[in-house]
C-alpha cells in the first residue's frame, strides 16, 4: 500500500477520512511546528537541499509526523520507501535494503526509509537497520508517539536526531479547521458550512492539540447540520457536543504521559501533599492505568522515600495491594487512596535508598571481597580446621544481645553506609546505632 499516492479524486468522491484528505502536500501548506519547519530551520534546509540525515519524529498523536514524511517524499530527489512497523518485519527490511543497493548502484540515488510507529519494532528488528544506517545506505526517518529513550535501541538512537513535535496550539488548530471548511477540493467547502465561535472552541478544546482528532470531530459534526430558514448551514456547539460526547483523557499506559503521571504521583507523595497525591492517583485510575502497577509503585515508595522513618508504611502499602487483589474495582480504589494519604503524611527518609546505593557502588568498585573467616559457615571438619567460624561471638550470649565485632570484609573495615535521620522511627534507630558505636570504640581502646 503506497501511503504517498497523490490525490486523484474530489472530496465528495474520496472515501478517505477528512484528516487524511487535508494533509498538507507541500512545505508552504504545512501549519505548526515552526521550531522545525520555519524558514531557515535545520529540517527545512535539509529537505530543500535534499541532504537529509537520519531522524526520529517524536510527538503525540495528530502532531504531523506522517504528514512531514509525506512532504519529504514529495520534495526530495532521493528514492523514498515506507512501511509501518505494525505490518512489517525483518523480511521487509531486507527487501528495502536490497532495493537501496540497486538504487545506489544503478541510479546513484540515496534511499530514504520512513518507518511509522518505529517503537513497535523489537530489538532484533531495529538491529537490522543499524549497519545500513551506519554505512549511509539508508537514511532513516522514524515516527513514534513513545519516548525514544525507552523504545529505540541506543546504537540506532545515537545515529539519529530526535526531532520533537509539539501538540498543535489552539490557533493552529483553528487555522487547520478553517482550511478544511473552505477547501472545496479536499475539504468540506462544497457544503457551505459556517461555524459558531463556541463550536470552534469546543472542537479545539476536545482535540487537546491533536489535529487528526479535531478534523475527525468536524467531519462527524458536518452531517448533523440542518439548513435553516435563511438557508444558512451552521455548526453549533450543541451539534459538536452531540457528535463528540466525551473528552478522553490524554494518556498512554506505555508512553511518556504514563511516566509523567506516575512521576507526579511519586513527587506529590515525597512532597507530603496528600491532596495532590489523591488527584494524580485519581487521574491515573480514571485513564485506565493498571491499579496494581500503582500499588507496586507505592510499595517501592514506602521503602525508597519513607523507609525506616515509618516502617509501617511498607506494611500499609502491601496490605493495600492485597486488598485490591481481593476486592478489585471499583471498591479496591479506596485502599489505594488510603495508602496514598498515609505515604504522603508519613515521616520521610531516603537513608535506606541512599545507603543501598552506596553499597552497590562499593561492590562495583571493590568486586567480590572475601567473607571474613570468623563469620563464615563451618559445616565440615575441614572448614573448622581452616579457621572458618573461629572467633565468632554469639550476640545472644551478651548483655542486650550485642557485642562489638567486625562483619565487613577487611578492606571495608570501619565503613558506614546507612545513616538514619532523626525523623520518625529512624531517630530511635540512630540513637541505638550511636550507642553501639560507643561500645565498639571502647572495645578498640581497651
Amino acid at each position: 500500500m503506497d501511503l504517498f499516492k497523490k490525490d486523484d479524486m474530489k472530496a465528495g468522491q474520496d472515501p478517505r477520512p477528512l484528516a487524511d484528505r487535508m494533509r498538507p502536500r507541500t512545505l508552504d501548506e504545512y501549519v505548526g511546528q515552526t521550531h522545525l519547519m520555519g524558514a531557515g530551520s535545520l529540517l527545512r534546509r535539509a529537505i530543500e537541499a535534499d541532504q537529509l540525515f537520519s531522524m526520529i519524529f517524536w510527538g503525540p498523536p495528530g502532531s504531523g509526523k506522517t504528514t512531514l514524511a509525506r512532504i519529504i517524499a514529495g520534495a526530495i530527489q532521493s528514492h523514498f520507501a515506507s512501511f509501518s512497523a505494525v505490518l512489517s518485519g525483518v523480511k521487509e527490511i531486507r527487501a528495502v535494503v536490497d532495493e537501496a543497493r540497486v538504487q545506489r548502484q544503478d541510479h546513484r540515488k540515496k534511499t530514504i526509509l520512513f518507518v511509522d510507529e518505529i517503537h513497535r519494532f523489537n530489538k532484533a528488528q531495529q538491529d537490522a537497520f543499524l549497519p545500513h544506517v551506519e554505512s549511509g545506505l539508508i537514511t532513516l526517518i522514524g515516527a513514534t508517539t513513545e519516548n525514544p529513550s525507552f523504545e529505540v535501541i541506543a546504537p540506532l538512537l545515537s545515529r539519529s536526531r530526535v526531532l520533537l513535535l509539539k501538540p498543535f496550539s489552539d490557533d493552529e488548530l483553528m487555522l487547520i479547521l478553517e482550511k478544511a471548511l473552505k477547501d472545496s477540493e479536499r475539504g468540506l467547502g462544497e457544503l457551505s458550512l459556517e461555524i459558531e465561535p463556541e463550536a470552534m472552541a469546543a472542537i479545539v478544546w476536545s482535540a487537546d492539540g491533536d489535529a487528526r482528532a479535531a478534523l475527525n470531530t468536524l467531519e462527524a459534526t458536518a452531517p448533523l447540520v440542518q439548513t435553516q430558514k435563511d438557508h444558512s448551514r451552521k455548526i453549533t456547539r450543541a451539534l459538536v457536543e452531540e457528535a463528540f460526547q466525551k473528552k478522553f483523557l490524554l494518556y498512554d499506559k506505555g508512553g511518556e504521559e504514563h511516566y509523567n503521571l506516575i512521576s507526579a504521583l511519586h513527587k506529590s507523595l515525597r512532597g507530603s501533599d496528600p491532596d495532590a497525591a489523591l488527584y494524580w492517583l485519581g487521574r491515573m485510575l480514571a485513564a485506565g492505568e493498571d491499579p496494581l502497577y500503582i500499588a507496586r509503585r507505592m510499595v517501592r515508595f514506602a521503602s525508597e522515600d519513607v523507609g525506616n522513618a515509618d516502617p509501617r508504611a511498607l506494611t500499609v502499602a502491601i496490605s493495600a495491594m492485597q486488598a485490591f487483589q481481593f476486592i478489585g474495582l471499583p471498591e479496591g480504589e479506596l485502599a489505594l487512596a488510603q495508602t496514598a494519604v498515609y505515604l504522603a503524611t508519613a515521616s520521610k527518609s531516603n537513608a535506606l535508598y541512599t545507603g543501598y546505593g552506596r553499597i552497590k557502588e562499593t561492590i562495583s568498585r571493590t568486586g567480590t571481597l572475601p567473607v571474613p573467616l570468623h563469620i563464615r559457615n563451618a559445616p565440615t571438619r575441614l572448614m573448622k580446621e581452616l579457621g572458618y567460624g573461629k572467633g565468632y561471638l554469639y550476640a545472644h550470649n551478651f548483655e542486650d544481645a550485642y557485642v562489638p565485632q567486625d562483619f565487613l570484609p577487611e578492606k571495608l573495615k570501619g565503613e558506614t553506609y546507612y545513616h538514619p535521620t532523626d525523623r520518625g522511627y529512624e531517630k530511635i534507630i540512630r540513637e541505638r546505632m550511636e550507642q553501639w558505636r560507643k561500645l565498639r570504640g571502647k572495645k578498640e581502646r581497651s
